[in-house]
């Protein structure tokens, strides 16, 4: 069987999807990209083996049998809603924009369709889902960041808090993962995951570190239930157009995309 894939954004993440399907992935074909940026897409496709037609929103819904969303937060709905109408699968690591989009669950369950919200740049979700099988105590997430890659986020823009000039590490937000997604969307995406895979954002804490001394954006996450205790930590190394969104966010999705098509897949 071959899947037909779309891509939703020619950014950071994917434009490097695009560029590995191009390569070639058995079972995965590259039909259709969707893209503000048509002149950049156009340059970045130029050495690509096959040519791959950029159209709307709703022909990307029509020609892929899998859409991609790696479009900002604010386009997410433009992208997810039609391919969900459509009854075709969405793959995003945009868990910011799901939280604050929930409605479109219920949208895929309607329309036959499917949401996957891809690991991204985290580790252990695939425990944390166990867990909730049974019962989970406490989740909480601490996540230390280059204080470049938190510039410009919305709570920092609203509390008029300035990173750009810090010494030491501080501590900008300190709450529940479901207002760190809205208050950082292109940041702490991991959090939204994380609470979305356990006890719901809502009830998940978070802190967010603008800490000068790290180089790599760093996400500790502790649970606490009645089958596990564990604590894990990831570094991820910064893509160097976007020090917001690790090299591994990519990769993440087309890790996700292969276990679509492959007779083996390794990890819930």
């Amino acid at each position: 069987m071959m899947l037909k894939v779309g891509i939703a954004g020619m950014g950071t993440i994917g434009g490097k999807v695009a560029d590995i399907l191009d390569q070639g992935i058995p079972g995965l074909s590259l039909v259709a990209i969707n893209t503000r940026t048509i002149a950049s897409a156009n340059e970045r496709m130029r050495n690509f083996r096959r040519s791959v037609p950029l159209v709307m929103p709703e022909e990307l819904a029509q020609m892929a049998d899998v859409i991609v969303d790696c479009v900002p937060t604010q386009a997410f709905r433009s992208i997810v809603e039609p391919a969900l109408r459509a009854g075709k699968i969405v793959v995003t690591v945009s868990g910011a924009a799901l939280l604050a989009n929930e409605d479109l669950v219920d949208l895929a369950a309607v329309h036959g369709g499917r949401i996957i919200l891809a690991t991204g740049a985290l580790l252990g979700l695939d425990a944390i889902r166990a867990a909730a099988e049974g019962e989970i105590f406490s989740v909480s997430m601490v996540t230390r960041k280059p204080p470049m890659s938190l510039s410009g986020a919305p709570y920092l823009v609203a509390n008029n808090i300035d990173v750009s000039h810090l010494t030491e590490p501080v501590l900008v937000f300190k709450g529940s993962a479901f207002d760190g997604a809205a208050g950082f969307p292109s940041n702490v995406n991991v959090a939204a995951a994380v609470g979305l895979a356990g006890v719901g954002a809502k009830a998940t804490a978070l802190e967010i570190w603008a800490d000068p001394s790290k180089t790599r954006n760093t996400h500790t996450i502790r649970v606490d239930a009645d089958s596990a205790r564990f604590e894990m930590t990831i570094e991820n190394v910064p893509t160097e157009s976007n020090p917001g969104t690790g090299k591994i966010t990519a990769l993440s999705v087309v890790t996700t995309l292969r276990g679509l098509v492959q007779t083996l897949k390794v990890g819930s």
